[in-house]
């Protein structure tokens, strides 16, 4: 079964790849783009036999711009947040990425931000692209503080660059915690184990009054305490 679901998904990801690259060129809004995109999250998420509980989506509003900060232990996770999360989501995603024919391309055409993580100057230059993006296409985008994902579904140490871009752009930075994602694919496996997971969205912290390095710092412990209590919180 992890055969056909992995055979199922690749060859679904290759038509949403092209049909995403075709949007793009078309649909500089992205409005085609987030539709497209909610339903091939929905669809890699059944595909995979994943089921998915939502506690606190009425924490925030369809409408508005926020930086996700989210844990990370799964691809899947990428697949829940774009589901579940506001209809405008980018994502900041690692330039190597981009290398991957059309499904790479299209990443570097959509709303995504591209960073290359070897390059401090370049770095925060996709910062202050990640700020116009936001503002001018009303998108909110997806960050994983800790940079990677965790092997033993342990929330990992934080790192500031998220924290800059919120304190940057000023919108409200939304804690979320994902449980469950690092039992159906855990990093380095290709092994599916089909299961519900729990998706948990905080409320919203302002970032108006995020002046300095130390107000970041401060900030970042502060999201990480509350995705770790969530995590422990709630099975």
């Amino acid at each position: 079964m992890t055969l056909l679901r992995l055979t199922a998904i690749f060859l679904y990801t290759g038509f949403f790849s092209v049909t995403a690259l075709i949007f793009d060129l078309f649909d500089r809004s992205f409005g085609s783009y987030f539709w497209l995109q909610k339903l091939f999250s929905g669809g890699v998420l059944w595909l995979g036999g994943v089921r998915v509980k939502v506690i606190g989506k009425e924490n925030v509003d369809e409408d508005k711009v926020y930086v996700y900060a989210s844990n990370h232990t799964s691809q899947f996770d990428i697949a829940v947040l774009q589901r579940h999360l506001t209809k405008r989501i980018g994502m900041i995603f690692k330039k190597e990425l981009a290398r991957i024919p059309v499904f790479g391309w299209q990443l570097q055409l959509g709303p995504h931000i591209k960073i290359d993580r070897s390059n401090a100057e370049k770095a925060l230059k996709s910062i202050e692209e990640a700020k116009i993006r936001m503002t001018k296409k009303k998108t909110s985008v997806v960050v994983f503080p800790e940079g990677t994902r965790s092997k033993n579904g342990e929330v990992q140490l934080f790192k500031r660059g998220a924290f800059n871009l919120a304190a940057k752009a000023g919108y409200p930075v939304v804690p979320v915690t994902v449980k469950g994602t690092d039992k159906i694919m855990p990093k380095g496996s290709f092994k599916i184990k089909p299961r519900e997971v729990l998706l948990v969205i905080d409320e919203p912290i302002q970032t108006e009054n995020i002046n300095s390095r130390q107000d970041e710092l401060d900030l970042m412990e502060k999201v990480r305490d509350i995705i770790i209590q969530n995590y422990n919180k709630y099975e």
